[in-house]
C-alpha cells in the first residue's frame, strides 16, 4: 500500500503501478537464507520470512491485479502449487529424512562445505532476468535509468521499513527481516500470474537484480564497519 500510493502520487503510469504492485505482492527469494548465512545471521529466521511470505503471494498478488489491473486475468494457482511442492515441501520432506538418518555432527560438516558452492549459484541466479532490461538500455538508456531508480527506491524503501518494524527486537533481528524483505523471487511471481502483470514487469524485475544481490554486499560491509567503530570505542 505504501509502496504504491507513493508512486501513484508521483503519477507512475497504469502499467508501472501494476508492475511495482506485482514486485511488492511477490515472496522473498528462496536463496535468502543461504544469503543471510554468508552475513552471519539465523538462517533459520529468514527460511520463516521466505516461506511465509511465499504462502501469502498468491492472496496479496490477487488482491493487487484486482485493484490495478483492468483486463480480465486468472492466477495460475496449479503452477504455483507444484513450485511450492518443488521449491519448499520438497526439500523439507529431505531435510527432515536426512536429519533422521544422518548425524548431526556429519551433516553440518557437509553443510559446511556446500555453503562455500551454494553462494555462488546464488549470485548467478539474476543473469538469467536482466535479459529484457538489457534491450532496454540498449535502445533508451533515460527509460533504462529510470526503471534502475525505481528498483533501488523500492528497495531502500522495503529495507527501511523492515527494519524500523522490528527495531524493537534487536539488531539482527531487523537486520534480518530488513534483508529478507528486500529479495523479491520475482521469477515465481511471473510464473504464478504471467502477461497480466502487464509489460513493464519482466524489464522492471530485470533493473532490480542489481539492488537486490549488491544489498549483502553493502549490508556486510555496513556491520564490519560499525563492529569496527564498537571494537575502536574506548
Amino acid at each position: 500500500m505504501i509502496t504504491c500510493s507513493i508512486a501513484w502520487l508521483l503519477g507512475a503510469s497504469t502499467a508501472l503501478l501494476l508492475a511495482i504492485s506485482g514486485i511488492c505482492a511477490t515472496g522473498s527469494l528462496f536463496a535468502t537464507p543461504a544469503i543471510i548465512r554468508s552475513l552471519g545471521m539465523d538462517a533459520l529466521i529468514a527460511m520463516a520470512y521466505t516461506i511465509a511470505s511465499t504462502l501469502m503471494m498468491p492472496v496479496v498478488l490477487f488482491v493487487n491485479l484486482t485493484i490495478f489491473s483492468g483486463d480480465a486475468f486468472s492466477l495460475d494457482l496449479q503452477s504455483y502449487v507444484i513450485r511450492l511442492v518443488v521449491f519448499i515441501v520438497g526439500p523439507m520432506a529431505f531435510a527432515a529424512v536426512f536429519h533422521a538418518l544422518v548425524k548431526p555432527e556429519k551433516l553440518k560438516r557437509i553443510h559446511g562445505k556446500l555453503a562455500q558452492f551454494t553462494i555462488v549459484l546464488v549470485f548467478s541466479f539474476p543473469l538469467g532476468l536482466v535479459g529484457p532490461f538489457g534491450e532496454i538500455w540498449q535502445n533508451n538508456q533515460a527509460y533504462a535509468l529510470e526503471l534502475l531508480a525505481i528498483s533501488v527506491a523500492i528497495c531502500i524503501l522495503f529495507f527501511a521499513i523492515a527494519y524500523g518494524l522490528y527495531r524493537r527486537q534487536g539488531q539482527a533481528a531487523s537486520m534480518i527481516a530488513a534483508v529478507t524483505a528486500v529479495n523479491r523471487n520475482v521469477l515465481l511471481t511471473y510464473t504464478v500470474a504471467g502477461v497480466a502483470l502487464g509489460p513493464v514487469f519482466l524489464p522492471l524485475i530485470g533493473a532490480i537484480q542489481l539492488p537486490i544481490y549488491l544489498q549483502p554486499l553493502l549490508v556486510r560491509w555496513v556491520m564490519r564497519h560499525a563492529h569496527r567503530a564498537e571494537t575502536q570505542t574506548p
